[in-house]
């Protein structure tokens, strides 16, 4: 396998024209390779200034879980310090774990973030939501956002080897005149389910407005959601 290493986008756009396999830290595809065989080129981010910002509203794709510190929003450092064990963090990628992973972990933080990515694909660079990027995997170069008045992000326990643990994440963004838009994001399993209402600074207006919303249906999350928004909404 030849790895490929891009200092330009320019260079990495030809190489995936040419087959190379974007592979982010590799934790989740070697195992798959050993068994059912290497690519013939894969190529990775780690050289490429564009895919490795970090700020107060961006965040690069080849971005490892551990460097995510406090310039970004809170519920994305506690999402990437979630992942796996700390040897998993030093190899894993923004861009690996929201494009690459059906995990996913980091997507939740991200949709509550109302994030936007800049992706790569053969044809060039071109600026998406986080839709297209879950539902056509492309190599995510960044993601930016607007800073949220404050956000949380919780995981719960898991049981080894079970599906992937329940996730809530949620962020308020300012309307004026004592108003938000709260945002909130569950994993339950494999699927993530986002809701959005206005609200004021009293929970119960959020939790009566959410009440009849796709979070209902996911019964394992409402007491979770409860006391996340109650937090959010009381800082």
């Amino acid at each position: 396998m030849l790895l490929r290493l891009p200092t330009s986008v320019s260079e990495a756009r030809d190489h995936l024209a040419e087959g190379a396999v974007a592979v982010g830290g590799a934790t989740l595809v070697w195992a798959t390779w050993q068994r059912d065989g290497f690519p013939a080129q894969a190529m990775s981010l780690r050289d490429l200034p564009e895919a490795n910002v970090l700020g107060r509203e961006e965040l690069g794709g080849a971005v490892v879980l551990n460097r995510v510190d406090d310039r970004v929003p809170e519920v994305l450092r506690r999402a990437a310090g979630a992942v796996g064990t700390g040897a998993v963090r030093r190899a894993a990628t923004v861009g690996g774990n929201i494009a690459g992973s059906t995990l996913r972990c980091l997507l939740p933080a991200a949709l509550v973030l109302d994030a936007r990515a800049t992706v790569l694909t053969s044809t060039g660079v071109h600026d998406t939501d986080l839709a297209e990027v879950v539902a056509k995997s492309p190599v995510l170069l960044s993601l930016r956002w607007r800073t949220p008045v404050a956000s949380a992000y919780r995981k719960h326990e898991g049981d080894p080897g079970g599906p992937p643990p329940l996730v809530v994440a949620s962020a308020l963004h300012p309307l004026g005149e004592d108003r938000y838009r709260l945002n909130i994001a569950v994993r339950d399993g494999y699927e993530v389910v986002g809701e959005t209402t206005e609200c004021g600074p009293d929970p119960e207006e959020a939790l009566s407005a959410l009440a009849p919303t796709l979070l209902h249906d996911v019964p394992a999350a409402r007491a979770a959601v409860h006391d996340q928004v109650r937090g959010l909404l009381t800082r």
